[in-house]
């Protein structure tokens, strides 16, 4: 891999991709808005920052004219957090521009197009099996996320470029600016109250930023053509164990208190292959948890506030 596109280029998950990327000597081309975050990859002379809203997608066979580039990754995705997730329509335009994006890294002439999933779309699975259908709230975000890869899917096919899918779950680690759950966990824990949580009695996993990324540059090296790949760890372990060891490590005094709402997440793990991406490219999770959690707690505590 000497060439590849990474949409959502200044994002928690696609710029940690960039950063390990660009380091490797790869060259890049970063597509976002026009953001000061896009500073940091400046330096380097094998990145090429390319200003585009989603709108532009379309356009970006005329933007990038290289013919030989690997990897399309497409990490951008709107509306992923807050009250955003309930927004049907801005959830399902993402699957257009997924589409659009897929369809442009074909025109450019990329070998292979990756496209950040969700495990939480197998929740949807689970309740398309289901006549007993309680849906979350979330499940609107996993719609659209699911409604993408079944459009990508179709295309790359009809197309002829060879794709792959990660089902990327919790992640976390530094520069994530997003309020998601280690984040809201250990800013809690950092001014000394525990965190209000569910029941916790769940499968569950919690993936370090650099094991995900590292898992996405397999994918894009090694990938089988139109698989989907669980992106993680393949022992899972419950929710309540996380929380535990997180507490653990963060602030040990302080009593976590379980039950606050109600287990509602359901996704049955018999429908993932944990063994895929092991068993297709080698990859595994190396990162240590204990010091992982520790330089998450730490970059937190410098740079979240209320």
């Amino acid at each position: 891999m000497k060439k590849v596109i990474v949409t959502g280029a200044t994002g928690f998950i696609g710029g940690a991709l960039i950063r390990k990327l660009l380091k490797r000597g790869i060259t890049v081309y970063g597509v976002d808005i026009d953001t000061p975050k896009f500073e940091e990859f400046k330096a380097y002379s094998n990145f090429i920052m390319v200003i585009a809203e989603f709108s532009m997608y379309k356009k970006l066979p005329q933007i990038i004219v290289d013919k030989d580039i690997d990897v399309f990754y497409h990490f951008a995705w709107a509306g992923g957090f807050t009250s955003a997730i309930k927004d049907y329509s801005l959830q399902m335009q993402n699957a257009v521009y997924a589409g659009d994006a897929l369809t442009a890294a074909k025109e450019i002439g990329c070998q292979k197009f990756v496209y950040a999933g969700t495990y939480n779309e197998f929740e949807i699975r689970t309740f398309l099996a289901e006549e007993d259908f309680k849906p979350r709230y979330t499940c609107i975000y996993s719609t659209g996320k699911t409604a993408a890869d079944l459009i990508c899917r179709t295309l790359a096919f009809q197309l002829g470029i060879n794709y792959n899918i990660a089902f990327i779950p919790m992640p976390y680690g530094e520069n994530n600016y997003s309020m998601q759950l280690v984040n809201v966990v250990i800013h809690s824990l950092n001014k000394g109250t525990a965190p209000k949580l569910v029941e916790g009695n769940h499968l569950y996993d919690l993936v370090y930023i650099d094991d995900i990324v590292e898992a996405c540059i397999a994918i894009g090296e090694k990938g089988i053509n139109q698989r989907g790949y669980y992106v993680g760890h393949r022992k899972l372990r419950l929710f309540k164990e996380w929380i535990e060891d997180i507490r653990n490590i963060v602030a040990p005094h302080i009593e976590l208190k379980f039950g606050e709402y109600k287990d509602t997440q359901k996704i049955d793990y018999s429908l993932i292959d944990l063994e895929a991406l092991n068993r297709d490219t080698g990859f595994e999770c190396k990162a240590d948890f204990k010091d992982s959690i520790k330089n998450t707690a730490k970059w937190v505590e410098e740079n979240i506030r209320d």
